[in-house]
């Protein structure tokens, strides 16, 4: 673990960190935001990823739990080195902590339990491949759990949803001179990663930032092409499009009418 040059209370992680945190009552900031710890107690933490703890020596006496750490070349060889990759739950850059029920913990416990104990018994051949395999079961299982999580924390989600829709709608106010909006400046402007965003809509509404670009782009297009004498080519570059073919292939492909057949059903 490097310590960061520019904050004394800061490190850079080499390694990945999953930890399970009771009572604890500390400021942890993971990258550039700050770990919400309100209801969760589980964290998970990549290689290359700045932390930072506020707290005084009374704070961190009184928590409990444990803490699972693990190199990347621990990985190697393994399909794990790619498959880590999947759970959007490390590299999310507004970090909301798992909030376990009693079960739940119970059974991430148990896991714990069995990697602890395959650590100590002594290293042989298998060693790698059962703890690998006991730390798949733990990811998949705080997989399940995130995506509950984002159903049953229905105001923090939909507050997302209702700050996704002014940011698009901010977004479509300048598209001639700024282009159209990408998911990574989507994201950016919720303050939110990519992944974290894109794993949060599909779970609330089944459809990924992209589609959601995308529908916001064709309604207002549906209404440029009604309600409006520009042609094609001039709604294609009001929307930000530099070709106007790569408009009407993405029309058709969402409505199954080219533009100019959209317009002429309203003649």
């Amino acid at each position: 673990m490097r310590q960061a040059t520019n904050n004394p209370q800061s490190w850079v992680l080499d390694f990945y960190a999953i930890a399970l945190k009771k009572n604890f009552h500390a400021k942890l900031k993971y990258g550039q935001q700050v770990y919400d710890f309100d209801e969760g107690i589980m964290t998970f933490m990549a290689p290359g990823q700045k932390i930072g703890i506020e707290s005084d020596a009374d704070e961190l006496a009184e928590h409990s739990g444990w803490l699972l750490i693990f190199h990347p070349d621990f990985l190697w060889n393994t399909p794990m080195a790619k498959t880590i990759r999947q759970y959007e739950y490390f590299d999310y850059s507004v970090n909301e902590a798992l909030f376990l029920s009693e079960q739940e913990e119970t059974i991430l416990n148990g896991i714990m339990l069995n990697i602890q104990m395959e650590y100590v018994r002594g290293i042989d051949q298998f060693t790698q491949n059962i703890i690998i395999g006991q730390l798949e079961v733990l990811l998949a299982y705080a997989q399940r759990f995130y995506q509950r999580q984002f159903i049953t924390r229905k105001i923090s989600s939909h507050d997302v949803l209702t700050r996704l829709e002014d940011v698009l709608s901010k977004s479509f106010l300048n598209l001639s001179d700024e282009g159209l909006p990408t998911v990574l400046s989507v994201a950016e402007g919720l303050h939110v990663s990519p992944n974290y965003l894109s794993s949060l809509l599909k779970t609330l509404t089944g459809k990924s930032t992209q589609q959601h670009i995308h529908d916001k782009l064709i309604g207002l297009a549906k209404e440029m092409l009604s309600t409006t004498g520009m042609s094609v080519s001039e709604v294609a570059y009001a929307l930000g499009f530099d070709y106007p073919q790569s408009f009407s292939k993405l029309f058709k492909s969402k409505t199954k009418l080219s533009p100019a057949e959209f317009r002429q059903s309203f003649n």
